[in-house]
């Protein structure tokens, strides 16, 4: 049982490390992407084709939904075989420009077609173990030592630059 328990501890870091890059991924990328995209709507050919997609029945805009996720597969795919083929930073640039424009297509097709999607009794319940999850991991990760010196390192990072921001302003003042 001793044995186990380092390895459930590594496993677990690890796990809360990925946790923390997807929350990151999520907080800073499907949000903000999707609102961006939204800017969009003014344009009124956009905004007529966003009436017609939120206007859709339940199982066209699952669909609709999955389509960015099956459409960006094979550049993903392409990534993968940059990477094996030597050209790890094109096969980087492919797989973040895949992943920008995908997150930012299937926030806002989420924003559109949630109304719809959610009548998928399947699909609500599955949205809210997922809300359940990501709140349980959310929690663990806050609580984590790995977290909370990542604030403290935060904080004395954001004192320094607040200091080094003073210091420039005092002396541009005394010029």
């Amino acid at each position: 049982m001793n044995a186990i328990r380092p390895l459930w501890r590594a496993l677990r870091a690890l796990l809360l490390a990925l946790a923390a890059l997807w929350f990151f991924l999520e907080e800073f990328g499907w949000h903000p992407l999707a609102t961006w995209l939204g800017r969009f709507a003014r344009w009124g050919p956009w905004q007529r084709m966003e009436r017609r997609i939120a206007a859709l029945p339940p199982r066209p805009a699952l669909v609709l939904f999955l389509v960015p996720v099956l459409a960006l597969l094979p550049v993903k795919v392409l990534a993968l075989q940059l990477l094996g083929a030597g050209q790890p930073l094109l096969g980087l640039v492919v797989i973040l420009a895949a992943k920008l424009v995908g997150t930012a297509i299937g926030g806002r097709l989420f924003v559109l077609l949630r109304p719809q999607l959610m009548t998928l009794r399947w699909f609500a319940r599955t949205m809210a173990r997922w809300r359940y999850l990501r709140r349980r991991v959310r929690h663990a990760l806050l609580a984590s030592a790995a977290w909370q010196g990542l604030r403290q390192m935060a904080g004395r990072w954001r004192s320094r630059w607040r200091s080094l921001r003073r210091r420039a302003e005092a002396g541009m003042r005394e010029r």
